[in-house]
């Protein structure tokens, strides 16, 4: 093998690292997965790299997708952090929207800021909404502030001016400043995260940028040192909640854009599998050992959002940045089974993790599981979990099961068992509603691409749950996000607020401020890889009818400005309008609040390769285990043995080095040409 011809991509979740690596010569993907070690996680990626028989010194790429960025938000163990805002502003923070999502609940608590009010400073500049100077920035002010920074040993500073979206170079002075005056200090200004209006959003996302800062920059930097030492001398690029990926300085600078990194890489997985199979629409399902995630495919592309609740709609931080509209519970493998109140079980969102981990595991952990669960039911092998890597504890797994839940409830351990695993079904299906019936799209039009470690074992019970006809289980569905990172793309996403009404719409003004954002786009690509072969544009606009507060994003045909066409432009319009809020006005004007722009750099990918036709070899082996209610022989098959054209009708298991296939009863399952198993669903 030549030096340094490998891609190496590292998915870090909360329970397992899966590393996926391509050998850009023989066109070979190799795998491999080990628990994350949460105290040194860089760890966790070196043992799954050295599980698939390769080492840093033989690649030239290296891809990484993490949760330590929004763990560190919801833990809420971030740094110590301050806000620089306008005069008068500081608790634009804490007020929010005055909405509130729960109007009968008297317990209701809302947001609470990253930020406590003491560490809000405010300086008395001012700028115009159209970016004029009212009030200038003031050196002395800045000064004063920097010393109560030192005194309360503050770690990291964020910076928003009002209406710093029309100028920023308050930001970046009082950045400027801060920065020379204070080293050490881990400062973000706005304007280098949105140029969008609303405050109150601007102000969370800059914060919480901020506020996972320094944490964030410090593990890429030990994950840095630690390839130096590995002797790795390529790229090393981060996943990015677009899904695209950009460059490890970026990411140290610009935390908050890879909050969502790992479930990103997972849906531009699916849309590069959906584009192969001529599917345009689909829904991705992924569940890991502590979450279970969703997103939606549409019209080929993934489904976008540019403003995110981190935390949940209620309680939750706005965060105001380019994202794919991934929706999250906390329902994996490793989620907590416990009885609550009325004597009622519960699933989660608590997880054991990797440490100590399920009871199965034999590390430790003593509260039942969904894995222990699926263990008790015979859906796992105790044998050939992880292809044998890691032997599982059923006796002990029972034995748990009968203490905790069973005999409190008076049900069997299989029964109890079964139960846990309905529950966490119903669960995710919700999660699975929010990005499809919430986003006005039809769960039962769409195939669902299930992957992650737990989903195969999970995916036909939520497909049954929202009467979903087909589900669809790729190639090595537990490191399905790895392979996303595979063949994922750098990508740069702008955005400008720019109030105009859709019949006044100037074609040149909004040319000129596209064309800018897409020369800096285009330029920091070219900077961050020299592989990219070419570079695409996409553009839209966030447009609402005159008189609406709220915005919907347009994706916009470069034709419509090629061909300066309004109509067609309001025409998209009020087709995205009818799809999210059931209803469209031809008549009704519409206004323009602000102009995007992203710019994707494409590099070679790995491609997918044509599978033996199936031949009739060993007849499967059967395994007890309690489904459809009752308990039964089921018959086990292994999938790296099954050829295309393999058919069978549930119950079966079909096992794999990370992952089980779970049919029930009437399940269809066919294997295509290129190994996917398409599994045509029996509905009652």
């Amino acid at each position: 093998m030549n030096e340094a011809s490998l891609r190496i991509a590292a998915d870090v979740g909360g329970t397992f690292t899966d590393v996926a690596v391509f050998d850009e010569i023989t066109g070979r993907i190799r795998l491999g997965k080990s628990l994350t070690t949460p105290k040194k996680l860089v760890q966790g990626m070196q043992d799954g790299v050295t599980r698939a028989g390769e080492s840093f010194d033989k690649a030239n790429l290296f891809l990484h997708g993490t949760t330590v960025a929004i763990n560190t938000l919801l833990e809420r163990n971030g740094a110590k952090t301050a806000l620089i805002t306008t005069q008068g502003f500081r608790d634009i923070y804490e007020i929010g929207r005055i909405n509130r999502p729960e109007a009968y609940n008297l317990f209701f608590k809302k947001h609470k800021p990253l930020i406590d009010r003491y560490l809000r400073f405010e300086v008395s500049e001012r700028l115009t909404s159209e970016g004029s100077v009212l009030r200038p920035l003031k050196t002395e002010e800045l000064e004063l502030i920097a010393q109560e920074l030192e005194r309360h040993q503050i770690e990291a500073v964020c910076i928003l001016f009002m209406h710093s979206y029309s100028s920023p170079d308050h930001e970046l002075k009082a950045k400027e400043f801060l920065t020379k005056r204070l080293p050490n200090l881990f400062v973000s200004a706005s304007c280098e995260l949105s140029q969008e209006y609303r405050e109150f959003e601007r102000t969370s996302t800059v914060a919480a940028n901020a506020y996972i800062g320094p944490k964030v920059k410090s593990y890429l930097t030990g994950v840095v040192s630690h390839l130096k030492e590995h002797h790795f001398t390529g790229r090393f690029l981060i996943v990015q909640s677009t899904g695209g990926l950009y460059s490890v300085d970026q990411a140290q600078r610009e935390c908050i854009r890879m909050i969502e990194s790992g479930p990103a890489a997972g849906l531009i997985a699916t849309k590069e599998l959906c584009r192969y199979m001529g599917i345009h629409d689909a829904i991705a399902f992924d569940m890991g050992g502590t979450t279970a995630k969703s997103g939606v495919i549409l019209n080929g592309d993934v489904m976008m959002t540019s403003n995110s609740m981190i935390g949940g709609y209620t309680q939750g931080l706005p965060i105001q940045i380019p994202m794919i509209d991934i929706q999250e519970v906390g329902t994996g493998g490793g989620s907590i089974a416990r009885i609550g109140p009325a004597n009622s079980l519960r699933v989660g969102p608590q997880s054991a993790g990797s440490e100590p981990g399920p009871v199965c595991y034999g590390l430790g952990g003593g509260e039942p599981t969904v894995t222990d669960a699926n263990l008790i039911l015979g859906r796992l092998s105790a044998e050939r979990f992880l292809g044998g890597d890691m032997k599982l504890d059923p006796a002990l797994c029972k034995s748990v099961f009968e203490e905790k839940l069973a005999r409190p409830l008076g049900l069997s351990v299989e029964q109890a068992a079964e139960g846990v695993i309905k529950i966490a079904a119903a669960t995710m299906s919700n999660v699975v509603k929010r990005v499809t019936t919430e986003r006005g799209v039809d769960a039962r039009d769409f195939p669902m691409v299930a992957f992650g470690g737990a989903g195969p074992l999970h995916a036909l019970l939520v497909a049954k749950e929202l009467k979903i006809k087909e589900v669809i289980i790729p190639n090595a569905p537990g490191h399905f996000s790895a392979y996303g990172m595979l063949v994922a793309d750098l990508r740069r996403d702008y955005v400008r607020t720019l109030f105009i009404q859709l019949e006044d719409f100037d074609f040149e003004q909004v040319e000129s401020i596209l064309e800018a954002m897409e020369s800096e786009g285009s330029q920091e690509i070219n900077n961050a890889s020299p592989s990219v072969t070419t570079l695409t544009v996409s553009r839209g606009l966030d447009m609402r009818y005159v008189g609406q507060e709220h915005a919907v994003t347009v994706e916009i045909a470069m034709s419509a400005y090629d061909q300066r066409d309004t109509r067609a432009i309001k025409a998209a319009f009020d087709k995205v309008h009818l799809q999210r809020y059931g209803y469209f006005s031809e008549k009704e004007a519409a206004e323009i609040v602000s102009v995007r722009t992203s710019v994707t750099g494409h590099s070679p990918k790995p491609s997918l390769s044509k599978l033996e036709p199936h031949q009739e070899g060993t007849p499967p082996s059967l395994r007890r285990a309690y489904i459809d209610g009752a308990e039964k022989l089921v018959p086990v098959y292994w999938r790296p043995s099954l050829g295309a054209g393999f058919e069978v009708t549930g119950p079966a298991f079909i096992e794999e080095y990370a992952s089980t296939t779970t049919l029930f009863q009437n399940d269809v399952l066919r294997i295509d040409e290129v190994g996917n198993l398409r599994i045509e669903v029996a509905n009652d």
